[in-house]
């Protein structure tokens, strides 16, 4: 079964906010989460209708990205895309998660340093 999988960029983050991303990944996995092609897309402007056309001509099933408002999340949860928004952090990291079923919408991946320890 292939699986395709887009993640909204902001250099080797996910785009703090959906409506604003120029930059998306899409990544389409063979069985065990294999990739099999990736490519970036720059797109000519950042909006959020655009970038809804783009998952939906793309056949995306899920969607990982930043703040997004209501309007456009149950729009793309009413076209079965899984969505998991609020995502802060590294692009592959946050892919990662995903791939092991531990990413949770809300999720803050980013790595930071408490008291001289990674975190």
């Amino acid at each position: 079964m292939i699986h395709k999988i887009t993640i909204t960029l902001y250099n080797e983050e996910v785009a703090p906010r959906f409506d604003l991303a120029t930059e998306v990944l899409i990544m389409i996995l063979s069985k065990g989460n294999i990739i099999e092609e990736k490519k970036t897309i720059v797109l000519p402007r950042s909006s959020a209708d655009d970038l809804c056309y783009l998952l939906l001509s793309e056949k995306i099933n899920t969607l990982i990205c930043g703040a997004i408002e209501d309007e456009f999340f149950q729009f793309l949860k009413w076209k079965k895309i899984d969505v998991y928004d609020s995502i802060a952090g590294d692009w592959s990291r946050a892919f990662h998660c995903w791939s092991k079923k531990t990413l949770k919408s809300g999720d803050i991946l980013s790595r930071r340093t408490v008291e001289g320890i990674n975190v």
